[in-house]
């Protein structure tokens, strides 16, 4: 069974940062590319950022572009994204979400992804 659980949420002032980790079981992830969602009450879950399998290559939401980074060891079958200058509309549920579709590049698009995780609360205060 495959199981992806994401970890590091939390409450924080904005200006601050967060480190989320997202751990997979049940597969080894080198055949996966990887990304970040986030969804906040009464509005459909939206792209935040993803990595290639090799971790090459990397892409970013528009919004949190310049203050997010998006990161994975495969030997550790962990992807993390560091978030950095944090405001009060990046609160929401944070998903970590594995993609194992064949080929070397990445999806923006949250039907294109196999495997997530139930997420983790970040909030961020004013």
């Amino acid at each position: 069974q495959v199981q992806l659980v994401e970890s590091g949420g939390g409450l924080v002032q904005a200006g601050g940062s967060l480190l989320l980790s997202c751990v997979i079981f049940g597969r080894p992830i080198t055949g996966d590319a990887m990304g970040w969602f986030r969804q906040t009450p009464g509005k459909e879950r939206e792209f935040v950022a993803a990595i290639t399998k090799s971790g090459r290559n990397t892409d970013y939401a528009d919004s949190v572009k310049g203050r997010f980074t998006i990161s994975r060891d495969n030997t550790k079958n962990t992807v993390w994204m560091q978030m950095n200058s944090l405001n009060p509309e990046d609160t929401a549920v944070y998903f970590c979400a594995a993609d194992s579709a064949p080929g070397y590049s990445f999806s923006t698009h949250e039907n294109d992804y196999d495997y997530w995780g139930r997420g983790t609360q970040v909030t961020v205060s004013s």
